[in-house]
């Protein structure tokens, strides 16, 4: 039987945003204390037995956190074209980590992006 292993790390940032074309509050300047969970999968261990070191996983999602942290979103790239909704900022980490992360062997599974700690997204590919 084949095995998969699934490795997740959490990593979080503070940031603002305006939510364009938005009929309510949020179509004002707030800001949320986000919180990333990057899932990591992979079928094949290396010669020490992993799929990929933690530490691996977890620079790359703090350097992208990193790129967003106190910043007001709507003027960073790709925010000041596209919406900073929780649902784009977590397919931007998805894409990002799967540029840093992705090889013949391992790849980015999932990222659930929490706005709040009662609300999240999940961004997966099929």
């Amino acid at each position: 039987m084949a095995a998969k292993y699934t490795l997740k790390v959490l990593a979080d940032f503070a940031s603002a945003h305006t939510l364009r074309d938005y009929p309510g509050a949020c179509s004002r300047m707030h800001g949320h204390n986000w919180k990333i969970e990057a899932e990591v999968e992979g079928t094949e261990l290396d010669k020490i037995g992993m799929v990929l070191d933690f530490k691996t996983i977890k620079k790359a999602t703090r350097e992208i956190a990193g790129r967003l942290d106190h910043y007001y979103l709507n003027e960073i790239p790709p925010f000041d074209v596209i919406n900073p909704t929780a649902e784009n900022i977590a397919k931007y980490f998805f894409e990002e980590l799967q540029k840093m992360l992705g090889n013949e062997h391992v790849r980015v599974c999932a990222v659930t992006l929490w706005e709040t700690e009662r609300a999240c997204v999940k961004y997966q590919e099929l």
